[in-house]
């Protein structure tokens, strides 16, 4: 690995604008020399020279300004390709094979009383860049190790399927259940890749696009940050990304690209299959998506490889002494090229060639033929494998490797370059023939014109079969593998939660605070202490979990090379190579992609980390709720935690920080067990469980959400009769009511349960009512086993129906219930249908804004003397009560006045 220094440099190069010149004559003497060139030789030498003299200035390691684009040809030239090791013609017939039944598997899943479709033309495109991969770079887990990591380009799933195929890991069977995953259960395959639908196969989720991408470069870093913490040796893994030109205008794919240029992730490679085409239409038809691409990526610092055309062009290329060869290739947009594609060889050589008798000589003794198959690089083995050997070697900087391909390579005229080649899924019988053809495969015509058209594979035994186990074996095992070796984790005992249940005393603290202390306690843990990791978006110090800086420290793979401003302080800012904690600084995407490359590590190597996601929680459902799928699809555990939760806890920021609404977004994501705990021992019942159910024996593949709040409240110690199982099923009871003629029930949810508690008081004492106060920690899962009691009951009715747990729960306690929380009304509408007797739900609907806590909450008609008039309402539905007394509860507490309410607590940050 590069040196810190080598790795992150703070100027890269610049123009001596304020330099002063020590030595005018000598300086002159360069100009002239410059003049002289362009006089005597022309422009395009002088430029010739220039560039390489700026290369020679890196190899002597001057500092000069970076070029932001090169010419559109190769970066590595023919003299510096490296000898290839493979068989190129036993390959060609493997690839041949693997192009043919991808392509047959998707128009197979067209056929009649199917019609599930399928995408060829982007495999079609990619195939040999996977190809070289395969063969040559992807390493295996058979050594115990976690090989290298390949995000698979989602749409080039039907390639990696028809490659297994040859290598028996997948049935003909299995081909033909492409996008049938129950119907033909167990042999469905998934339309892309799915590790949760394919869990011993797939390894990532990507046809998210650009979630593919920001993914990639997290999962380097978390490989990073693993070895430097020797939890795992990933010295050997490297993380391969495959990509779409037209998937980089997604603002994910290129928005998190500092990170691996700051943090020298050369253990990443990205590789841009440049087919020049988005699903309907060209990427740049007016510009060049290379040279965009290039630009970008080496103005965020990365190493950048282009492999733009085949070795035919190498000769023509040779005699290019003018450059006028070149300049014809730079000067020609995207949209022309795409045009040469799909035209003959002699339009080309009219075209391309023809404007300049110069570029017509070179092409003078070429067939038209020949001129037709001058071909792009990015289906050309040996140019691949030098980009790919090149990336690797380099060293200090993550590499992209843009390639240039056609769309639909292969598949025939219909197919090729055409704009409409993404949604193209069926091969006539006419294109069956011509592609069988063009991969000189054995297949008769009567099998492609009677019924559906075969799969091809060349014998268990036949050489190419071989070559591809051998090449496989060689590296370390077939690919893409998902494996699970990690073991379950001895957990801590009743010790690391007992602060928690003892309650805060006179104290008030907010329950974002009651969680930091537990999270506290058990990163002292000996076991698992060392496998927590904190991840929080330059918001540790709201959060109140300053005080890990001394003792966890924050990870930096340079280290901390300043004095921190407040080092003086108890709490100093402290970074560390080896530091525990991920500050990623303000990126919600940056930090949910850390989230899932730490809570797959289980998997991806073996060792299982505890990702301890912290964020406002505004920020995480509704800003990055895209990920928390991919998280829920990786097969991802940990614990996300949205703090500031509510919609009127953090009323001081305004509407875009006023959160109501992210637990009924979390209740869409099965895999996300939520929850809204309003004390702390109900937090340490709970992430005790969590830790079991994801980390312990019989480890399930979900996640735990937990919303705490900014508002300090006394936390009561945990009863003796503590209802564990209610806690953690959803419902408890925290307070029976004392005294009251008439009864009722009050069910609340994290910060609301307070209010419920002082409503209950109001109630007994003003209007007779004895009101017992429940926690619901959570609506969610009550309403989720509700719902699968349901399922149960309709598909067996033959057996005793089964009763849902909200509804046991409340089926004793008499009076009308009535649900408040600082979410939407909706939230607490998830378990309506089940609760026994009259339900209203009391919320806050609509926009937040910036106001005092009480006024807010007077607003929404949730606070203490609103609940105690929503529990009246229910009583005087119920006859129990003259309807009076509402208009006299109204004016008593002057409920439509925002004003008349009591501000609340002020500040409180965690």
């Amino acid at each position: 690995m590069a040196s810190g220094s080598d790795r992150n440099p703070i100027i890269i190069g610049g123009l001596p604008s304020q330099v002063p010149d020590f030595d005018p004559e000598e300086t002159q003497e360069w100009l002239d020399s410059l003049d002289a060139a362009v006089d005597e030789r022309g422009r395009e030498r002088a430029r010739y020279l220039m560039l390489r003299l700026i290369e020679r200035a890196r190899e002597k390691r001057v500092a000069v300004p970076e070029m932001r684009s090169t010419d559109y040809v190769n970066t590595i030239a023919t003299k510096d390709e490296p000898f290839f090791p493979g068989n190129e013609e036993i390959e060609r017939k493997v690839l041949n094979a693997t192009r043919w039944n991808a392509a047959v598997m998707v128009s197979r899943a067209q056929r009649p009383g199917i019609g599930v479709g399928g995408h060829i033309a982007t495999f079609a495109s990619s195939a040999s860049l996977y190809d070289v991969g395969f063969n040559h770079f992807f390493r295996g887990k058979d050594e115990g190790d976690g090989g290298d990591q390949i995000f698979f380009q989602g749409h080039a799933s039907p390639g990696v399927y028809a490659r297994a195929f040859l290598l028996d890991r997948l049935t003909e069977a299995q081909l033909d259940a492409f996008r049938q995953e129950k119907s033909k259960a167990p042999n469905g395959l998934s339309s892309y890749p799915h590790p949760r639908l394919m869990p011993d196969f797939w390894e990532f989720p990507t046809v998210s696009m650009g979630l593919g991408p920001l993914g990639a470069i997290y999962q380097a870093r978390m490989n990073r940050y693993m070895e430097a913490r020797g939890i795992a040796d990933t010295s050997k893994s490297h993380v391969w990304a495959y990509l779409g030109d037209g998937e980089m205008d997604e603002p994910e794919s290129l928005g998190q690209l500092s990170i691996a240029a700051r943090e020298g992730l050369d253990n990443l490679t990205f590789v841009v299959n440049c087919n020049l085409q988005r699903l309907d239409g060209p990427v740049r038809g007016n510009g060049k998506i290379m040279q965009e691409l290039e630009s970008q990526f080496r103005g965020a610092g990365w190493n950048v490889i282009k492999l733009v055309w085949d070795r035919s062009w190498d000769p023509l290329l040779a005699q290019d002494r003018d450059g006028i060869l070149v300049n014809k290739l730079n000067s020609t947009p995207d949209g022309q090229f795409q045009t040469y594609a799909t035209e003959t060889g002699a339009y080309i050589r009219e075209h391309f060639f023809g404007d300049d008798q110069r570029l017509r000589a070179m092409v003078a003794n070429m067939t038209d033929d020949q001129i037709l198959h001058l071909g792009r690089g990015g289906h050309d083995h040996k140019k691949i494998y030098a980009a790919y050997a090149a990336a690797k070697a380099h060293k200090g900087q993550p590499t992209v490797i843009l390639a240039q391909t056609v769309k639909g390579w292969t598949l025939g005229p219909n197919f090729e370059g055409r704009n409409a080649t993404h949604q193209m899924k069926k091969l006539t019988v006419e294109d069956l023939k011509g592609f069988r053809d063009r991969l000189h495969l054995p297949i008769p015509d009567k099998d492609l014109e009677d019924g559906l058209p075969p799969y091809y594979h060349p014998g268990r035994n036949s050489e190419e079969i071989q070559y591809m186990h051998d090449r496989r074996k060689s590296l370390g095992g077939y690919v893409p593998t998902r494996v699970v070796r990690a073991k379950p984790l001895e957990l801590p005992g009743d010790k690391a939660y007992a602060t928690a249940k003892k309650g805060s005393g006179q104290q008030k603290i907010a329950t974002t605070m009651a969680f930091v202390r537990i999270l506290k306690d058990l990163m002292r843990d000996k076991e698992i202490g060392k496998r927590f990791v904190p991840i929080a978006p330059d918001e540790y110090r709201t959060f109140g979990m300053d005080a890990f800086f001394p003792s966890a420290k924050i990870y930096n793979p340079l280290g901390q090379t300043y004095e921190s401003v407040d080092r003086e302080l108890l709490l100093a800012y402290k970074e560390s190579p080896t530091g525990q904690m991920l500050h990623d600084g303000i990126t919600e995407a940056g930090c949910t992609a850390s989230l899932i490359a730490a809570g797959s590590a289980y998997a991806t190597h073996g060792e299982p980390l505890i990702p301890v996601y912290v964020f406002y929680s505004m920020f995480g459902f509704q800003r990055t709720g895209d990920q928390f799928w991919q998280m829920a699809d990786q097969l991802a555990r940990g614990f996300v935690l949205g703090a500031t939760a509510g919609r009127t806890t953090l009323t001081g920021e305004g509407l875009q920080h006023a959160d109501g609404h992210s637990q009924l977004l979390a209740s869409t994501n099965p895999a996300c067990v939520a929850y809204d705990p309003a004390y702390g021992y109900e937090i340490a019942h709970i992430v005790r469980d969590g830790l079991r159910r994801m980390y312990g024996e019989n480890s399930e593949d979900v996640f735990y959400y937990l919303t705490v709040y900014n508002e300090p409240i006394q936390h009561p110690a945990e009863p003796a009769d503590v209802d564990v199982e209610g806690i953690l099923k959803g419902l408890h009871r925290v307070k029976a009511g004392e005294k009251g003629e008439h009864t009722a029930q009050i069910l609340a949810s994290g910060v609301a349960v307070p209010w419920a508690v002082e409503a209950q008081q109001i109630l007994a004492d003003e209007w007779n009512v004895k009101a017992d106060v429940w926690s619901a920690t959570s609506w969610n899962e009550l309403r989720r086993e509700a719902v699968a009691v349901e399922e149960h009951n309709l598909l067996h009715p033959e057996e005793e129906q089964r009763v849902p747990y909200v509804t046991q729960k409340l089926q004793g306690a008499e009076g009308p219930k009535v649900a408040v929380s600082d979410w939407m009304r909706s939230v607490p509408d998830q378990i309506a249908r089940w609760v026994p007797g009259t339900y209203q739900s009391l919320g806050a609907d609509g926009f937040g804004f910036a106001d005092t806590r009480g006024a807010a909450r007077r607003f929404f008609h949730i606070d203490a003397q609103s609940i105690v008039l929503g529990v009246l309402t229910e009583l005087a539905k119920e006859g129990k009560v003259d309807r009076s007394l509402l208009k006299q509860a109204i004016d008593r507490y002057q409920l439509l006045d925002v004003t008349a309410a009591d501000a609340g607590e002020a500040g409180g940050d965690a």
